[in-house]
């Protein structure tokens, strides 16, 4: 029997091209899905005949309600080894088995940069001018060097981003609940006080936490009317972690000096997004794994979870029901 197998939210179509699929030929007819699917019925109809599915990070979400729609599925794989919109228990109740890929921190902290110089010089401005016969030099550009670099978070991805912060001679600070002066000496940063402290001394604040109840809504109306009018914002983690209405208004009436983010709590963005019209706003369609080094990581490994599976072996599981799943052959 061939199974079928789906790659969801392949938007770029790249999924067949990073990997070597061929040791699923005869096993498992492999197709890809490039629009977003909406609604849950969306998702029910377009892959509803599949006993595995590869999902691309948190992009569609997999709720009890939809998995519970889902009898077939038996293997659902996960670019990186953790995803948050996947219902881990309803899961293991429909007997399916979850496994993940490994996944680099190197990307979305290279992004955080594009972002921060990007905003610093003014770049998506001043290169469209160049283009379009626009004025010669219309801004002035906000210097790095003996600024400070505010990182909420210093895990993986913040230790890199505070590291390329020193090397462009930024004071770097750094907060997080758990974060200790241990920890930030280790990366040559001066741990803050408090939140507060952090978005009152950042002339330049990026955010790597990861979200949570604690961390939802953490920057909202009061904490950006803390940070200086000079300064700016950047957000490559999640777009819940700050209060989107609250950043709308903070660059209309000019509460800080701009913002960059890759992150967004409705993807792809609306087309009537306040967000996409928003003064001093840099925005990206969350491409900060979006790297071929990933991508090749996060299919190839998916061909290996698929093959281990089938052999009865799976590899790099995040959930295993406690049930012997039905034989797939």
């Amino acid at each position: 029997m061939t199974l079928n197998c789906a790659v969801l939210d392949d938007y770029q179509g790249a999924a067949r091209s990073m990997a070597d699929w061929s040791p699923l030929a005869g096993a498992v007819e492999v197709r890809s899905l490039r629009d977003r699917l909406g609604s849950q019925d969306e998702v029910v109809a377009a892959v509803g005949d599949c006993e595995i599915l590869v999902v691309m990070r948190e992009r569609t979400p997999f709720p009890a309600s939809l998995l519970d729609r889902l009898p077939r599925l038996r293997l659902l794989i996960t670019s990186g080894m953790r995803n948050a919109s996947i219902d881990l228990e309803a899961v293991a109740r429909n007997n399916v088995t979850v496994c993940g890929t490994a996944s680099n921190s190197e990307p979305p902290a290279e992004l955080t940069w594009a972002l921060i110089l990007g905003l610093a010089r003014h770049i998506v401005q001043e290169a469209g001018a160049l283009r379009d016969g626009g004025p010669w030099q219309s801004t002035i550009g906000s210097d790095l060097h003996g600024r400070t670099l505010a990182l909420l978070g210093l895990g993986k991805i913040g230790a890199k981003v505070a590291a390329v912060g020193r090397a462009f001679g930024m004071d770097v600070m750094a907060w997080g609940r758990n974060l200790t002066d241990e920890r930030a000496a280790e990366h040559g940063v001066v741990r803050a006080g408090s939140l507060a402290e952090l978005l009152e001394a950042g002339d330049f604040v990026s955010v790597h936490l990861q979200l949570g109840e604690r961390t939802r809504g953490l920057i909202g109306v009061a904490e950006l009317k803390r940070m200086r009018r000079t300064a700016y914002l950047v957000n490559t983690s999640r777009a819940a972690i700050i209060d989107q209405e609250a950043l709308v208004q903070a660059l209309r009436e000019g509460w800080i000096a701009g913002a960059g983010a890759d992150v967004f709590e409705q993807e792809p963005l609306p087309a009537g997004h306040p967000l996409r019209t928003a003064p001093h706003f840099l925005g990206l369609p969350h491409l900060g794994y979006v790297t071929r080094r990933n991508y090749e990581g996060y299919f190839g490994e998916a061909v290996e979870d698929i093959t281990a599976y089938l052999a009865g072996r799976p590899v790099r599981t995040l959930v295993t029901p406690a049930e012997r799943p039905p034989d797939m052959h």
